[in-house]
């Protein structure tokens, strides 16, 4: 499929709309959250773009419609989150996602994976590829703006009602964890309210949401996550879904809405 003539796929940062006509920011105010769109849909590039434009925190600061075009354009707009799409031309979206996690010039970039249907197997290997999240693309528009708040602030996310029947199928396929992944027997340093909180978190639930389960405070349930993730070894919350999992510490008949 050709690149879509509008915008250019090597949109940068000065070339509108691509984040040139948001406001700047209030004085002392966090700098906008640079945000490059890939999609080989021309439509719905523009649609995310115009949505992504609307936000104050937010700049579009590129558009890409192949796989090969989002590594590059990651590279050259200095993007704080990719917003990539699974399937395209010329290189998909989890080899994209990959070659972006390995490159270490761009280790402060995030991935936030969209997919038509939340039952595509491929987000779990997107998630092992690097992928910081996945939302679907009927998702509203105020959750993709909060989605990309979320991935660009360091949190990882993962659509609630998918996550656990998705990965859980996926995961139950004999299959060894590749690098990167935490390892099982790693989960025997955890306490047992580390334990109990990554399983939520393994469910799809955000901090706020485990910690009214668990009668905690988001406060402490986010120091859990980020200890939990120092034992592991993680890099994000994708990837301690994915060792909840491999481990049998959540099994494929848990509930997403299950403690």
């Amino acid at each position: 499929m050709t690149t879509p003539p509008d915008p250019p796929s090597g949109t940068s940062s000065a070339d509108p709309p691509s984040g040139g006509t948001s406001p700047d920011p209030a004085p002392g105010a966090a700098a906008p959250i640079r945000v490059l769109l890939a999609d080989d849909q021309t439509l719905v590039r523009s649609a995310f773009a115009m949505l992504v434009s609307s936000a104050r925190d937010m700049d579009v600061v590129g558009q890409a419609g192949t796989g090969r075009e989002a590594v590059e354009l990651a590279r050259t707009t200095r993007a704080d989150l990719v917003v990539m799409d699974i399937r395209m031309p010329d290189l998909d979206g989890i080899e994209a996602t990959r070659r972006i996690a390995a490159d270490e010039d761009l280790a402060g970039v995030k991935v936030l994976v969209l997919t038509t249907y939340d039952t595509d197997e491929h987000i779990v290997e997107a998630l092992r590829a690097g992928a910081s999240g996945f939302l679907v693309k009927d998702t509203r528009p105020a959750e993709l703006l909060d989605a990309i708040r979320t991935v660009a602030a360091g949190d990882s996310l993962l659509s609630p009602g998918p996550t656990a029947r998705l990965i859980a199928r996926v995961l139950r396929l004999p299959e060894a964890p590749p690098p990167g992944v935490p390892a099982p027997a790693a989960l025997a340093a955890l306490s047992e309210r580390e334990r109990q909180v990554l399983a939520l978190v393994a469910r799809g639930l955000n901090n706020a949401e485990a910690a009214q389960t668990l009668g905690l405070s988001p406060l402490t349930t986010k120091t859990h996550v980020s200890r939990i993730m120092g034992k592991l070894g993680a890099r994000d919350r994708a990837q301690l879904v994915i060792a909840a999992y491999e481990s049998g510490l959540v099994s494929p008949s848990c509930r997403s809405g299950s403690p």
